[in-house]
């Protein structure tokens, strides 16, 4: 059966080497069971099975900031050049999303360029916030004008907040605390200014945006509320909204599907599984779910599976593709 041929946005490598740095420092992932088995073979496997032709690699959280910023600096050069590596052996199936050590603005700035200009990756990967700080707080302004240089396409992680963990429930914070944390960081680099000092980055929201989609005509009614906001109308926060990306990882039934299309357009959603934190059985369910007639139409989930990541990146219009394809043909999604 050919392949739907999509670009898997939402997507993380584990190195062993650092697996074994992030448990010997005695941190690891939110979920209660560790890191989840992962390899190349395992990921093309599920690929394979889920009509994915390529995937774009993060790190996820802890990131490289539990170590000083030396020894930061040192990982984070290992996991890109491990990604471009990656990418070198697989080069029509893995890109990747470089890590960033923020300790230092200056190795920020360094890496950044290196990850860009050098191992040719396809972006940058930032949290949400760093210490309890959100992205567009004007101490990150230098890593984002080095981004808006590039024209770099952001992909945006949530990471919990140190305010999360004295909240007295026992539940493991994937679970409702990414995507809180990830609406405060869009609301965040909208009210500080952020996109419009920055506007040729290209940022994705994990996770559909958190709950943006769902408060953001609270938002909006927030200039009415409190004169201390910006008096902005409606019509300038819906504009804001637009400039996201958004990846459909664990947010791809109906109802919210729905909602992230209504704030964005489906010209602004992208394919993402969160594999291997979201296990094999769970993403055959996120593409059972995206493949249902009442959530896409066959043009909609097209461009959602592919042709949206190719105005992204328009060099992967040449990769995977199933047999026979031409650069940058966007195929129809296969029956799953």
């Amino acid at each position: 059966m050919p392949s739907a041929g999509r670009i898997d946005v939402h997507f993380h490598t584990i190195p062993t080497f650092y697996q074994e740095l992030v448990i010997a420092a005695g941190l690891g992932p939110t979920r209660r069971s560790g890191y989840p088995p992962c390899s190349p073979q395992a990921a093309l496997e599920m690929m394979d099975a889920n009509g994915i032709d390529y995937a774009i690699a993060s790190v996820s959280m802890p990131g490289v900031q539990f170590l000083e910023p030396g020894k930061a600096k040192a990982l984070a050069r290992r996991l890109n050049e491990h990604a471009a590596e990656q990418k070198a052996r697989w080069p029509k199936r893995f890109g990747g999303f470089a890590i960033v050590p923020m300790k230092n603005v200056d190795d920020a700035i360094a890496e950044i360029a290196y990850a860009l200009d050098v191992l040719k990756l396809e972006g940058v990967c930032l949290f949400t916030n760093y210490d309890g700080v959100y992205l567009g707080d004007p101490s990150f302004d230098p890593v984002l004008e080095a981004l808006n240089h590039h024209g770099a396409v952001l992909y945006t992680h949530p990471t919990i907040h140190p305010s999360s963990r004295a909240i007295p429930l026992k539940y493991p914070g994937f679970l409702m605390e990414y995507p809180f944390v990830t609406t405060r960081m869009a609301v965040h680099l909208i009210l500080t200014g952020a996109l419009d000092r920055f506007p040729r980055i290209k940022i994705i929201l994990s996770h559909g945006g958190g709950t943006l989609p769902y408060i953001r005509w609270r938002i909006a009614s927030g200039p009415g509320v409190d004169e201390g906001l910006p008096q902005w109308p409606r019509e300038k926060f819906a504009d804001y909204f637009g400039r996201f990306w958004y990846d459909n990882a664990i947010a791809c039934d109906p109802p919210a599907t729905a909602m992230i299309k209504s704030i964005a357009g489906p010209e602004k959603l992208l394919f993402g599984t969160d594999w291997p934190f979201i296990p094999a059985r769970l993403i055959a369910e996120e593409v059972a779910a995206h493949v249902l007639p009442s959530t896409h139409s066959d043009s909609e989930r097209a461009a959602i599976d592919r042709g949206n990541a190719l105005k992204l990146w328009p060099h992967l219009g040449a990769v995977g593709n199933g047999p026979g394809s031409k650069p940058g043909q966007v195929h129809q999604p296969r029956s799953l």
